[in-house]
């Protein structure tokens, strides 16, 4: 006799994150500074923050996708002419940083702990790559338009596009169909039920990454607008080129962040830029 499949099973794996990931997307999406973002309360010394935290995030993802371009695992979803960000987000560097930006882009603690947790996959389960590219890519295609188009008024940003290259994929012509085929592609891949959970719960993971990410770039600029004490405040570092971080508070042993990440960092008006990008996640996962 057969037996029914669990409900996680038999559904497809795109609407199984979906569906796994609503909460978490709940809790960013009602966020009093998501809200605000969508007014058009953005800054550029925010942006500029958020903006290199994704290039370090999309430099680290995008090595591990190339490492894993062959891998069975992930092959069936390598779109590098489509999807990949390095070349824009590059731009977008030199357009905030200047002509040497490699040596001015900040790197933070939460950025460094998300692009560990990158190379943690690529390197040692590459079969959950497609939870970090559903959360990332997929969102970017979403919420990317409206969000550029929103910096780029309330930044007064040159209407070529300059410093927004990050939200343009030129080699896409459709962001729906193209979706539709990626979704597809990603429910082709072969996957064990226990695999298929781990995935699931990686793309949790995934968004409480970014949510940490934006959580340390707002105290970031809380404490710069409250306190006028550079010492007690940690603003972010150059990257080195080695040391790993301890686990924090919010980490698991395994480097995993916990679902209590939405922390009550204090909400200054001008600080609520940092919502840009979360909102690019929430966003696209709401449109998926």
């Amino acid at each position: 006799m057969e037996h029914p499949q669990p409900s996680s099973v038999s559904q497809d794996l795109s609407e199984a994150l979906k569906e796994a990931t609503k909460e978490v997307h709940t809790q960013a999406e009602n966020a009093e500074f998501m809200r605000n973002f969508q007014k058009g309360q953005v800054t550029r010394e925010g942006f500029k923050l958020v903006m290199a935290s994704l290039y370090h995030v999309y430099k680290a993802l995008e090595e591990e996708i190339e490492r894993n371009k062959g891998n069975p695992v992930y092959a069936p979803l390598y779109f590098p002419e489509e999807l990949h960000r390095g070349p824009a987000l590059e731009r977008d560097m030199a357009f905030w940083y200047g002509p040497r930006w490699q040596e001015a882009v900040p790197y933070t603690q939460a950025t460094e702990r998300y692009v560990r947790r990158l190379h943690e996959v690529g390197r040692r389960e590459p079969e959950l790559l497609v939870a970090h590219t559903y959360t990332r890519y997929l969102g970017d295609l979403s919420g990317g338009q409206v969000l550029k188009k929103i910096a780029q008024k309330a930044l007064d940003l040159p209407g070529s596009g300059e410093g927004l290259a990050f939200f343009t994929f030129p080699n896409i012509a459709s962001a729906t169909k193209f979706k539709q085929l990626y979704r597809s592609r990603m429910n082709s891949l072969e996957m064990t039920p226990e695999v298929r959970e781990r995935a699931i719960e990686e793309a949790k993971t995934s968004f409480l990454l970014n949510i940490q990410l934006f959580e340390e770039l707002q105290e970031l600029l809380t404490r710069k607008a409250e306190a006028q004490s550079p010492v007690q405040a940690q603003g972010p570092r150059r990257r080195a080129g080695s040391g790993t971080q301890g686990p924090t508070p919010t980490e698991t042993p395994r480097g995993k962040p916990q679902p209590s990440v939405l922390s009550q960092a204090p909400l200054l008006r001008w600080v609520l830029t940092l919502s840009f990008l979360v909102a690019t996640v929430a966003m696209g996962l709401y449109a998926m």
